[in-house]
């Protein structure tokens, strides 16, 4: 079983999906999701591994889920002023209880938001169009996301 946020759980997401079909976005996507190239940045606090930072990169019907070191500097610690977190359309900051709450489906983005709960940053609407994609990835794929374990 993948551990959430581990190296093996983003290469099982890279798998679902590469192979998932992805629809174009709509109109209610935004204008940047509708060119076709989004970067989010997900950063997430106090895992059993520290730190992580994740990176959904859409590039032209190409989808990729990146793991990386968190960046230092920023005034509210979701990146610096260069590099990755410069260039996010948006960027996340989540508490891993959170996190883990949201993966396991007992706490929806929205719930977490409104509560405060998680900082977000950037086009809104960019963050809504990619959570539905990895939603409908989540609802095909569930023969190649192996179980996760928290």
């Amino acid at each position: 079983m993948a551990r959430f946020l581990s190296p093996e759980w983003v290469e099982a997401w890279n798998t679902a999906l590469s192979s998932s079909p992805r629809p174009d976005p709509g109109p209610e996507a935004g204008l940047a999701m509708a060119d076709g190239h989004v970067t989010v940045v997900q950063e997430i606090h106090g895992t059993p591994d520290g730190d992580v930072r994740l990176v959904l990169r859409i590039d032209d019907g190409s989808v990729r889920l990146e793991r990386e070191a968190p960046r230092s500097g920023g005034r509210d610690g979701a990146g610096g002023d260069e590099g990755i977190g410069a260039a996010a359309d948006v960027t996340i900051v989540v508490a891993y209880d959170d996190a883990a709450a949201m993966s396991r489906g007992e706490l929806s983005p929205a719930q977490a938001l409104t509560a405060g709960r998680i900082r977000v940053r950037g086009d809104l609407s960019c963050l809504a169009a990619t959570q539905q994609l990895l939603n409908d990835v989540r609802a095909s794929s569930d023969d190649r996301i192996p179980p996760t374990t928290y």
